[in-house]
């Protein structure tokens, strides 16, 4: 074999060298060290370049065996250096793209870190303990050291001594269950911010500027935050919902309403009932509806557990708040003893998230037991408005003519076309807090009626009245034909800005006396008057129907007279659709299991268990 076949090329000057040459005789780059990075070689040729400068172009004897290379013009090593340098730049610049992301705190590590410098957590995917190959993996008494020399050594331009020590010693001192709770919050993951609240977390705390310098994400998080602040600021309802419970003192304020504890269920109903949706096509009013009907009720097995489970159920269930409300002074739920004691017709309020889609909501829980996560309804909602306005709009402004006419004022063409793209726009904005005309648009959609028990006055925090409350009453889907439209209605609570589904508690069937579905126990009694005995508005009546407000009702409802004299209108509880049975089953295991813990013997509390928001992965 030939010499100029042995003779082996350097990586960065390309130069063939001799075989027995240790380093390039032209860069003086190491031959068996040539991966050891560009800054060092640079600073070599430099010298080499030097050296060149000063021999003034003749050659040099150079180490390599007696092998002599050479001497290379000047301006052929200032061509080098400049490609090093470039070669150096970019492997810098590719080393500041690799860097890790640290998963508790996420601080942006150098790549060779195998721990986090900001929390010492261990790099994922990097095994514990001295296997991992580097001095700073081990556990012993200078790993922390290790890791702070290689980082150090890998952003000199970020970090000097004192930062690094003074990191390290706060990132150890840091209470993490609380800044995992804080990220918690911004991710939408109610896990460890359940976590941090039930080991008696306090819900006001405010982030300081070291825990903020700690969670590094200027952007999310600022000085005096609290987990409240957090969740208002990224819109996660079902965790501010939770916290606020927590601080007016409701307990521990964890909710577990069904479609929390079986999440894929719930988004298979969700899915379901978005498939349902259609249009009516080929007709003048081709607003959108939902092809199938469903009503949510509280299983009655419910009463066969122990009563301390029932009452954690309730606890975790219903909205107490909003039921003190509408049964409090004067009342709009539950005033009728004869119906909700002797007709067994008691209405109860779901707890319901506190975000803009609280009508959607409400909705879709009173009829198939989860949230409107998806927008269907609100989806259903806007288009019909846009499709079938010419209908919607001139019975809406007769009403509303009609009303402020009531208060002594008018409003010209201009004003009511300015109301009117208002109403349309809220309708499309998921989020958006919705009025009047889109309960009496979404009765349409479900093609039922809607009965609304609400609050008189709208009061503020302080108790002080701010204005009428115009929900309450009965919303028809009058632009239907009454025979495309279910007669059983679905019946809503308004307190304060904010709708709940009141659902009854499903009467017991008992086999041995032979009941079936077609029988009374299968019904529940809505009341269509208030406690004063007058009968409950019904809302976007034409001049020609005012007056016949208990025709139309019997039109639309199953309506009869109780024996006290009371006008009441049956809601039927048909038998579930499979997904929501299965919802509930799984629901109601739950707290099977802890009945039979707490009746075991020798038993222990019962640990809080941690359910994700439905999909929230956002999602329920």
């Amino acid at each position: 074999m030939s010499a100029t076949r042995e003779k082996w090329a350097c990586d960065f000057c390309t130069y063939e060298n001799y075989p027995s040459a240790v380093k390039c005789t032209m860069c003086r780059a190491s031959r068996a060290l040539i991966e050891q990075g560009g800054s060092e070689v640079i600073y070599e040729l430099g010298q080499s370049a030097a050296s060149s400068e000063t021999c003034s172009g003749k050659s040099s004897p150079l180490a390599g065996g007696g092998a002599e290379a050479t001497a290379t013009n000047q301006a052929e090593l200032s061509d080098q250096l400049a490609a090093l340098q470039l070669a150096d730049d970019t492997l810098r610049e590719q080393q500041q793209q690799q860097k890790w992301i640290c998963l508790r705190c996420t601080y942006q590590n150098w790549p060779r870190t195998l721990n986090c410098t900001m929390c010492l957590q261990r790099r994922v995917g990097v095994p514990a303990g001295p296997g991992g190959g580097s001095p700073e993996a081990a556990g012993g008494p200078g790993a922390a050291d290790n890791r702070l020399v290689a980082a150090r050594r890998e952003s000199p331009s970020h970090d000097n001594n004192a930062d690094a020590e003074r990191r390290r010693r706060q990132a150890r001192q840091a209470d993490w269950p609380w800044l995992d709770a804080c990220l918690g919050v911004v991710q939408g993951d109610s896990r460890p911010v359940e976590a941090y609240l039930a080991n008696g977390g306090d819900p006001t705390r405010q982030l300081t500027a070291t825990e903020v310098n700690l969670l590094n994400r200027p952007s999310a998080f600022d000085v005096g935050h609290t987990l409240v602040h957090l969740a208002i600021r990224f819109q996660k309802e079902d965790l501010l919902a939770t916290l606020l419970s927590q601080i007016e003192g409701g307990g521990m304020g964890i909710k577990r309403v069904p479609s929390y504890v079986a999440p894929d269920l719930a988004a298979d109903i969700r899915r379901h009932v978005a498939s349902i949706v259609r249009q009516r096509k080929g007709a003048n009013f081709p607003c959108f509806y939902v092809a199938e009907v469903a009503t949510f009720a509280l299983p009655a097995e419910v009463e066969d557990l122990p009563q301390a489970v029932q009452e954690q159920l309730y606890e975790e269930l219903l909205d107490r708040d909003a039921q003190s409300q509408l049964e409090s002074d004067p009342p709009a739920l539950n005033w009728s003893l004869e119906i909700t004691m002797r007709l067994g017709s008691r209405l109860v309020a779901l707890w319901n998230r506190s975000a803009g889609d609280c009508l959607l909501d409400s909705a879709m829980q009173a009829s198939w037991g989860v949230f409107d996560r998806d927008n269907t309804l609100r989806r259903a909602l806007a288009e019909s408005l846009r499709h079938s306005g010419h209908i919607f709009y001139p019975r809406w402004r007769e009403y509303e003519a009609v009303q402020a006419s009531l208060m002594h004022f008018s409003l010209d063409e201009a004003q009511w076309e300015e109301d009117w793209a208002a109403l349309l726009s809220l309708a499309a904005q998921p989020g958006a807090s919705l009025e009047q005309l889109h309960v009496f648009v979404l009765a349409h959609v479900l093609r039922r009626p809607i009965v609304v028990y609400g609050v008189k006055l709208v009061k503020s925090f302080r108790g002080e009245a701010l204005g009428l409350a115009r929900f309450e009453g009965v919303y028809l889907p009058l632009l239907w034909d009454s025979t495309f439209c279910h007669r059983s209605p679905l019946a809503l609570g308004y307190t304060r800005g904010h709708f709940s589904a009141l659902v009854p508690l499903e009467p017991y069937t008992d086999p041995a006396r032979g009941a079936t579905p077609d029988d009374d126990l299968q019904v529940t009694f809505l009341p269509l008057q208030s406690h004063d005995r007058k009968l409950l508005p019904v809302h976007f009546l034409t001049q020609a129907e005012v007056g016949m407000e208990e025709a139309l009702l019997r039109q639309w409802l199953d309506v009869c007279v109780s024996e006290g004299g009371l006008l009441v209108a049956q809601q039927r509880l048909d038998k579930r659709p499979l997904l929501v049975a299965q919802m509930i089953e799984e629901w109601l295991n739950h707290y099977r299991r802890l009945a039979q813990t707490a009746s075991a013997p020798f038993s222990r509390a019962v640990a809080v268990q941690d359910y994700s928001s439905d999909g929230d992965s956002d999602d329920e």
